[in-house]
C-alpha cells in the first residue's frame, strides 16, 4: 500500500510503483488512485535539467489512411507492429531573465519510428541536418531541437533549430492525450520544425506574443524558404484560454522533399475547464499554399474527464476538407472519432489504450471509405 506521502516502503531500488499490484486493481474497482511522485534519473541543478521518455505502441491498421500534407505519409504509419515510436532525451538549460539578461539553450534528441518525420526534411534536396539518420525504412534519429535561449526581463527569443508545433497536438509524446494523431496534426499543420529567431514577450497581463522569422518550414540550419511565425496566447477567464498562431511566407524555395510553396497556415485553439473534472478543447485550421493551389481547413473537438489521478477518457471527434494538399488533385471530406483513456500506473509510466474510426468521402466523385483501427502506447518518463 501506500504511507501518507504516497510513497510504498517497501519499494525496493528504482521504484517505479509507488502501489503494489493490488493497490492498482482496487484503484481501477475503487476509484481510488495513488500514483506518488515522480522520479528523475538526472534531475535539476542550477536550472540546468536533463530527462526524456520512452513511448512502444501499437496499432491494428492504417490509422488516417495514412494521409500527411504535400503525399507524405502521416505520423504513426506502421501498423500492426509492436514499436519504439519515440526514445526521446534532452537537455536544458532554463532561463530566468527576472533580475535581467540570462543565457540559456536545449537540445532534443530522438530515435524511434517518429524520427524520420521530424528530420528537416525540408532543406534544400531533402538532405543535410539529421535527414541521413535513418535506420532501415522505418526508423531513424533526427535532433528536433537545437537552440540558444536569451532573455532579459519579459522578453526573450530562441535562435536556432525547434519545434514549430502551432496547433492543440505536439510532436512530443507526453503533450498529448491519445497515442494517434488528428488529421489537423499529420495534414494541416504542415510544418513541424524550423530553424531561424523566435522571440516571445510575456509583459502583458493574461497575453503572451511572440513573433519571428524561420528561413522555410521543416528545415535545419538551411535556407529554404522565407516565413513569418508568431502568435498571441490569452487567458480570458480562470476557465477559458485562447491562442492563435501562424505561419506564413516562403515555405519552400528551392526543391526538396515536397513542391515549392508559399502561403499561410494558422490554427485557433481554445481551451475551457466545464468544471474541475471535465475539460473541452477545440482547434480550427486554416491552409492556403500557392493561392489556392492546395487548402485545408477543418474543425477538431476534445473532450476529457479526469476519473481521478489515475484515470483520465478522451475522446475527440473532426472534420478536415483537403483539396490537393493530402493527395494531389484530390478533393476530400475527412472525419475522424477516437476514443481513450489514460491510466496512469505510476507517475513515471502511463498507458494509453483507444479505439478509432475514420471516414473519407471524395467531393466531387462522392466516393466513400472508412476504416477502424484499435491501438495502445505505453509512456515512460525518466
Amino acid at each position: 500500500g501506500c504511507d501518507d506521502d504516497g510513497c510504498d516502503s517497501s519499494g525496493y531500488g528504482l521504484d517505479l510503483g509507488d502501489c503494489d499490484l493490488c493497490d492498482r486493481v482496487l484503484s481501477l474497482a475503487c476509484r481510488d488512485c495513488c500514483i506518488g511522485d515522480p522520479w528523475q534519473l538526472f534531475g535539476e541543478c542550477n536550472r540546468i535539467s536533463a530527462g526524456g521518455w520512452l513511448q512502444t505502441a501499437y496499432q491494428s491498421g492504417q490509422q488516417g489512411f495514412a494521409l500527411g500534407s504535400f503525399n507524405r505519409n502521416n505520423f504513426n504509419s506502421y501498423p500492426k507492429h509492436l514499436q519504439l515510436q519515440q526514445g526521446w532525451m534532452f537537455a536544458e538549460r532554463a532561463i530566468d531573465a527576472s533580475c535581467g539578461l540570462d543565457i540559456g539553450g536545449r537540445v532534443d534528441y530522438i530515435y524511434g519510428t517518429d524520427g524520420p518525420d521530424v528530420q528537416a526534411f525540408g532543406n534544400p534536396g531533402g538532405t543535410g541536418y539529421d535527414n541521413s539518420w535513418d535506420n532501415g525504412t522505418r526508423y531513424g534519429s533526427a535532433l528536433p531541437q537545437l537552440y540558444l535561449e536569451i532573455g532579459y526581463g519579459d522578453l526573450s527569443a530562441k535562435v536556432g533549430h525547434m519545434l514549430t508545433n502551432i496547433g492543440f497536438e505536439s510532436v512530443e509524446a507526453t503533450k498529448n492525450f491519445f497515442s494517434s494523431h488528428s488529421f489537423a496534426f499529420n495534414i494541416s499543420q504542415v510544418s513541424y520544425t524550423a530553424t531561424g529567431v523566435v522571440a516571445t514577450y510575456s509583459g502583458l497581463d493574461d497575453v503572451t506574443l511572440t513573433g519571428g522569422w524561420i528561413e522555410g518550414i521543416n528545415t535545419g540550419f538551411e535556407d529554404n524558404g522565407d516565413a513569418f511565425i508568431g502568435g498571441v496566447a490569452l487567458e480570458l477567464t480562470d476557465r477559458l484560454n485562447a491562442s492563435y498562431n501562424v505561419i506564413g511566407g516562403k515555405f519552400r524555395d528551392k526543391p526538396g522533399d515536397g513542391p515549392l510553396a508559399e502561403g499561410y497556415i494558422h490554427s485557433i485553439v481554445a481551451e475551457y475547464d466545464v468544471r474541475c473534472d471535465l475539460m473541452y478543447a477545440m482547434q480550427t485550421s486554416l491552409v492556403d499554399v500557392n493561392d489556392g493551389e492546395a487548402t485545408a481547413v477543418g474543425i477538431s473537438n476534445y473532450l476529457f474527464k479526469t476519473v481521478n489521478d489515475c484515470t483520465t477518457l478522451g475522446a475527440r471527434f473532426e472534420w478536415l476538407n483537403s483539396d490537393g494538399l493530402a493527395t494531389d488533385g484530390v478533393h476530400e471530406d475527412l472525419y475522424e472519432l477516437t476514443l481513450g483513456m489514460n491510466y496512469r500506473w505510476c507517475a513515471n509510466l502511463m498507458f494509453r489504450p483507444e479505439l478509432r474510426w475514420d471516414w473519407s468521402e471524395d467531393a466531387d466523385t462522392g466516393v466513400k471509405d472508412d476504416q477502424f483501427s484499435y491501438a495502445t502506447s505505453a509512456l515512460l518518463t525518466f
